[in-house]
């Protein structure tokens, strides 16, 4: 993932649909399997968007935005079309998604889910915020850290055909554009239980596939803005990876239980500090601010991982297939194939 999509730990990582059939939970089968039907049933053709008069004059522009980087994606960046990104839907609040993160009181290690076809995901994300909140506290209520958070956009991985989300368009040009390439790229490739591999390989198709889009059809205004949104999201992901490499290492430690809960909070003021610090130097930017306003905790924390990891590992293999998507995509399910312990050491080459 982008470091700029941090703060939106789970975009495109689940396809909820193709879970439903495992989950136990009733509730959460029915509030996810009705939330994804009711954005495929509002959803409209963007062609008919564009033809309302009575379309916003911003929305048209982002979503004719969105036409250029999906032709520009399948056509010129060679990735699969699954029909994805050509109806577009209202959701009609903040985020598409809210999904919750939880925690032991003294690890930064997810609980997970597991789904097939999706495989094991550290999340559960609920279509309707009132309904993830109750399960956060319940949550809460068994003693654990618990994290809620909006998410702006998701891939069912190819298995529906995905609207462009009007959560989508509430950001910037620089990051719309990355996104659409991002999640255009998961169905592509895919594999289960291994977040840091699929997170990786599609940052890289962002990354690529950006490059190639301000070489072409870029403004130094839209490459200065992409710039600084990356310099800030490194920023910001470098401050919580210490604070959450600093909480790992205090885990780690045989202390009585109210020893490590002082120390816990001591080091989360200490990154409150160090943010309030890096924000100085933002020119008034208070784009992280949210995510601060929520409270770190082991959940939150642990919700960040280093998941641009293999991204310099597949722009490598990228390189090395002449800067040919399509064979990189082929090369890099080669690797895929193997177990996860050998995958690194197959995008180098070995």
């Amino acid at each position: 993932m982008r470091p700029a999509r941090v703060a939106l730990i789970t975009v495109g990582v689940v396809a909820l649909v193709a879970a439903l059939s495992a989950c136990s939970d009733v509730r959460y089968l029915a509030q996810a399997a009705g939330g994804q039907l009711d954005l495929l049933q509002r959803a409209r053709p963007i062609a008919d968007v564009l033809a309302d008069s009575a379309t916003d004059a911003e929305v048209r522009r982002k979503l004719e935005l969105v036409g250029r980087v999906r032709a520009f994606a399948i056509g010129e960046l060679g990735l699969p079309d699954h029909g994805s990104f050509l109806k577009y839907v209202d959701v009609g609040r903040p985020a598409v998604v809210w999904n919750v993160f939880s925690a032991p009181p003294d690890s930064i290690h997810l609980l997970t889910s597991c789904f097939p076809i999706a495989g094991c995901v550290t999340y559960r994300g609920y279509f309707h915020e009132a309904a993830a909140r109750a399960y956060a506290d319940k949550r809460r209520a068994a003693g654990d850290d618990v994290s809620v958070g909006g998410v702006s956009a998701y891939s069912t991985l190819g298995y529906l055909k995905d609207p462009v989300l009007s959560t989508m368009l509430n950001s910037g040009d620089a990051n719309l554009i990355r996104t659409v390439i991002h999640e255009l790229a998961h169905p592509a490739l895919y594999v289960k239980d291994d977040t840091v591999f699929n997170e990786s390989f599609a940052t890289s198709v962002e990354e690529a596939g950006m490059r190639r889009w301000l070489k072409e059809y870029g403004t130094p205004e839209l490459a200065e803005a992409d710039r600084l949104a990356q310099a800030r999201a490194a920023g910001f992901e470098k401050l919580l990876l210490q604070t959450r490499g600093e909480l790992e290492a205090l885990y780690s430690q045989k202390l009585p239980a109210a020893e490590i809960q002082t120390r816990k909070a001591q080091i989360i003021q200490t990154l409150n500090d160090r943010y309030v610090a890096l924000k100085a130097s933002w020119d008034g930017y208070a784009g992280y601010d949210g995510w601060f306003r929520r409270g770190a905790n082991n959940a939150s924390l642990g919700a960040v991982a280093a998941y641009a990891t293999l991204v310099p590992d597949f722009l490598a293999l990228l390189e090395r297939n002449g800067g040919d998507i399509p064979k990189f995509i082929g090369a890099a399910a080669e690797c895929a194939k193997r177990p996860s312990a050998e995958r690194q050491s197959c995008l180098k080459g070995g």
